[in-house]
């Protein structure tokens, strides 16, 4: 028998196309899931593919299929009366298939209150009215948004940016938290548990050859244990202004930051942004804001820092991070700002909105632990690192609560430590009752941390209610205490109280009934400085009510105050 004759060659294969994205409409009324099928696919069948199931169940059976595909599904869009399974049944159930999944839920009008009580229990992110006609207004705005949110924290299965290093090391813990903070996706790769470590180490000359952390980056370069600015400016990050001189420069990207930009730039004035590690601050590592104005099912602060740097730089704002203010000075009628780098900065309004710190553990051995096991903040990139494992938290605030629901999803135990007699006085009722609710959190009141132990890692830590103490194992300590401002960077400028928070308008102190050392006629106004032309807003500012929806006020506010002094001459 002889063989095919020699033809032309082949070409090659095409690599496989990466995997759309699934969008998956459930209804058991025929006619409504292909309405829903319809108009799903007019709107995102390009980008995504949607799929239908006509109950519950059958919708339960295909997530599973896609599961074990590895298929990533974007949308869950359920009606709520369906006979054998209620889409609130669905979605609970649907978590564990598709756990970053959007959630939506159809209702009629008559379903409203369950469609609530869905987004407390069922933690759904959108409820809709049927019918949703026309689609442009009824369904496409809120889908848009909500697919928005979730391309933003997807992580594709593909190459992309890669971390290789050790999950207790320090620096390696600050490239992590860096990426994540500034929304850049990327791959952890633990160097002493996953071989696509090892390997990826032995192609780059073995682990003797690199310096660990190292990124590795698409187009196949890396950089061993590199400074976040040049990792920064590697991933496209702008460290260097662009003009010598600005009507309002902004120094700090947290609300009160984020929001004075926004306005001050989309009314006309050229604003520059200046923020040392992240934009969204430390409002940015919230896991879950609830109370925050017109999100019923809330949104984490990555998605409102997200949301707030696309707004800024779609009116102009020029955001610099990660930079630092040094020092400033004011000559005549402009500030002059002098950044990390050595370069100055011009302006007519500086606007300070640093925010705040978590003060640091005064324990013994608690700073050469920190970045290895002992974190400020909620470090949202260790959570999944946490499985399985007890952590602690210290703190009884907002923060400190957020924190530990969201670290409940994945830790076998979560403990609060709160020194006072409860958490009703400094945490908001809601979360307070949600804690309660999960049975793998445990809240310690009248508990103070006294000591830590461990040697390249944190292993135990000791604490002490009234005079018995004792010591327990700990992989994680996250830590809440306390409000420190930043602002050490304004030297003499300024007038401050005795904890470093800055002075402004009414709180100004006052001498023969005007304000001490005060050069202008007029009143210094409400959010300025006891010198003319700088402002504070946010959490940096005296006597400034700690709340998100507070800060963003007072930074929109800011900008009206800027154009009253502008307009002075």
């Amino acid at each position: 028998m002889t063989g095919p004759q020699a033809g032309p060659a082949a070409a090659p294969a095409a690599a496989p196309a990466p995997t759309k994205p699934v969008l998956l409409g459930v209804d058991d009324d025929p006619e409504v899931v292909r309405a829903i099928e319809r108009d799903l696919r007019r709107r995102y069948g390009h980008d995504y593919r949607v799929m239908r199931a006509e109950s519950g169940r059958a919708a339960l059976e295909l997530l599973e299929r896609l599961k074990v595909r590895g298929d990533p599904i974007a949308l869950l869009l359920s009606d709520q009366r369906m006979p054998e399974m209620t889409g609130v049944e669905f979605l609970e159930k649907a978590r564990a298939l598709a756990p970053d999944a959007r959630r939506v839920l159809l209702t009629a009008y008559a379903d409203t209150d369950a469609a609530i009580r869905a987004i407390n229990q069922v933690r759904i992110h959108y409820y809709l009215m049927k019918p949703w006609d026309p689609p442009e207004e009824q369904l496409y705005p809120y889908l848009d948004d909500l697919l928005e949110d979730w391309r933003a924290v997807f992580r594709p299965s593909s190459d992309g940016i890669r971390v290789i290093g050790n999950r207790y090391s320090p620096k390696a813990h600050a490239v992590r938290d860096f990426l994540g903070r500034n929304l850049v996706p990327f791959r952890w790769l633990d160097a002493d548990a996953t071989p696509e470590a090892v390997e990826l180490l032995d192609a780059l000359g073995g682990p003797d050859k690199v310096t660990l952390p190292a990124v590795l980056f698409p187009d196949g370069e890396h950089l061993d244990n590199p400074e976040l600015r040049d990792l920064g400016e590697r991933i496209g990050l702008r460290t260097r202004a662009e003009k010598p001189f600005y009507d309002l420069v902004v120094v700090g990207g947290g609300p009160a930051g984020l929001a004075a930009g926004v306005y001050g730039a989309s009314e006309g004035l050229r604003t520059l942004l200046v923020e040392g590690a992240a934009p969204g601050g430390q409002a940015g590592t919230s896991s879950n804001i609830e109370n925050y104005l017109g999100f019923p099912a809330g949104l984490t602060g990555a998605d409102l820092a997200r949301r707030a740097v696309a707004q800024a730089r779609k009116f102009g704002v020029e955001i610099l991070t990660p930079q630092e203010a040094k020092s400033v000075r004011a000559e005549g009628a402009y500030r002059v700002l002098t950044l990390a780098d050595g370069t100055e900065i011009s302006c007519r309004v500086l606007l300070v909105t640093t925010g705040v710190t978590y003060r640091r553990l005064d324990v013994p051995g608690a700073d050469t632990l920190t970045g290895a096991g002992i974190y400020y903040g909620a470090a949202m990139t260790e959570a999944l690192s946490c499985r399985d494992e007890d952590v602690f938290l210290i703190g009884a605030g907002n923060s400190a609560g957020q924190a530990a629901m969201h670290f409940a999803r994945y830790a076998r135990q979560v403990t609060i430590l709160c020194r006072g007699p409860s958490l009703d006085a400094t945490m908001s009722r809601y979360l307070i009752d949600q804690i309660a609710d999960m049975p793998n959190i445990a809240v310690l009141i009248g508990t103070r941390l006294t000591g830590v132990s461990g040697g390249e890692r944190l292993k135990a830590i000791t604490i002490a209610c009234g005079e018995e103490k004792r010591t327990v194992a700990a992989s994680a300590l996250f830590v809440f205490i306390g409000a420190e401002p930043r602002t050490e960077w304004l030297g003499n400028l300024v007038l401050r109280d005795e904890h470093g928070f800055v002075l402004t308008g009414p709180d100004l102190p006052r001498r023969d009934g005007r304000p001490k050392g005060w050069p202008l006629e007029r009143e210094p106004y409400l959010l300025e400085t006891s010198t003319p032309g700088v402002f504070a807003a946010g959490d940096v500012r005296h006597q400034s009510v700690k709340r998100v929806a507070s800060a963003v006020g007072e930074g929109s506010i800011a900008v009206q105050f800027t154009h009253r002094f502008l307009a002075e001459g």
